[in-house]
């Protein structure tokens, strides 16, 4: 099972390997990882996302817990959050194809942030089946470069009745 893990850090040089280190010692993998400063300029917060059974995944938070620098780790697991990946993808296109690549790119509602003689750079955010089903429809284009920040998370802060 895929687990989303926020995890609010002190902002000093060496938690980030401090942390990363934890998980590499228990020969856990990370899914991904994004670290970005807070409202706060002294704390950090640190998403990652791991894939394991439950009883695994919670024996690694307790233990990222106990990391000095951490100041809280929350297993969003089984809660309602609004998670978002974010990505720039480099797609051959030549103008005869242009047309047909920024229907694409404005179906996703993604963005062109980058035009060159052979070729386009789409900016795109989302989750992350959303992001996968943009690299699908990229691919017989031609995927020139990707880059992806990882997933970010944070829970909702209202509860939709279903």
């Amino acid at each position: 099972m895929k687990h989303i893990i926020s995890a609010l850090v002190e902002n000093k040089p060496g938690v980030l390997a401090h942390v990363a280190g934890m998980f590499a010692a228990r020969g856990f993998n990370i899914d991904s990882l994004v670290v970005g400063r807070t409202e706060d300029p002294k704390l950090s917060r640190m998403t990652l996302v791991v894939v394991g059974d439950d009883r695994v995944v919670e024996q690694v938070r307790k233990q990222l817990a106990r990391i000095v620098p951490v100041v809280k780790v929350q297993d969003f697991a089984g809660q309602p959050v609004v998670a978002r990946d974010l990505m720039l993808v480099t797609i051959s296109a030549p103008p005869e194809k242009r047309p047909e690549i920024t229907a694409m790119i404005d179906m996703f509602r993604a963005k062109v942030v980058d035009i060159g003689p052979k070729s386009l750079m789409a900016e795109v955010s989302g989750p992350e089946s959303k992001i996968e089903a943009f690299v699908n429809v990229c691919k017989p284009y031609g995927i020139k470069s990707l880059a992806r920040t990882g997933t970010i998370a944070m829970p909702r802060q209202t509860k939709t009745e279903v």
